[in-house]
């Protein structure tokens, strides 16, 4: 690998990788090296990468591959994502991103503890399965997706166990917008702690 000072032929099962724009949260409108890990035991009903639930072997890439894929692009940013992406150990991932001064986010329902040093730690929390506390201590950003007018308490309870300084987002699950958003931001204006997240990729048309 080039640039770096390690390399690691540890294999993680991959579903898709690729170089866009964060669409959604704190980091929307940036660029980033999306690296979406295969298998999730949370399994949300609107989920809209079901198919990133499941791996393969032939999905199995190396972290050096990983990391040059990244290389290739000069992508500054890699977001971790899945698919549930501490289902797996992440550390040599993040280890060697971050020995090529790559800024590592990872986007979580924080459902496992996770083993590596991330930049930032996104928080997504799903009702499918219980969050561990460890994912509350972690947060510097908490996104709850609103899929219906109960989960506006759902995501105060969540507001609660964070820290004092993580960001705050309310998304509108996508095939709901259109009857969600004017409640999200009805909600936002009364609780002017919270922002509205909203997936701009989509609006792009871009992954």
């Amino acid at each position: 690998m080039s640039n770096n000072r390690s390399s690691s032929s540890k294999q993680l099962p991959i579903m898709e990788h690729f170089f866009t724009i964060q669409g959604e949260g704190f980091h929307t409108g940036r660029a980033a090296y999306f690296i979406r890990t295969a298998g999730c035991d949370v399994g949300c009903v609107w989920c809209d990468v079901k198919e990133s639930w499941t791996s393969t072997p032939d999905q199995l890439m190396t972290i050096d591959a990983i990391v040059q894929e990244v290389l290739a692009v000069d992508a500054k940013f890699v977001v971790i994502t899945g698919g549930e992406p501490t289902m797996h150990s992440l550390v040599e991932l993040v280890n060697c991103l971050h020995e090529n001064h790559i800024e590592v986010a990872i986007e979580t329902a924080g459902v496992h503890s996770l083993d590596a040093p991330i930049d930032w730690y996104c928080f997504s929390p799903k009702k499918f399965m219980k969050p561990i506390e460890e994912a509350y201590e972690k947060a510097k950003e908490l996104k709850v997706v609103i899929n219906h007018i109960s989960d506006f308490t759902w995501a105060e309870e969540h507001a609660e166990k964070v820290g004092e300084t993580c960001q705050l987002y309310l998304q509108p699950e996508w095939e709901k917008q259109d009857k969600l958003l004017p409640l999200i931001i009805d909600y936002v204006k009364g609780n002017q702690k919270w922002k509205i997240s909203l997936q701009t990729h989509k609006f792009m048309n871009i992954p």
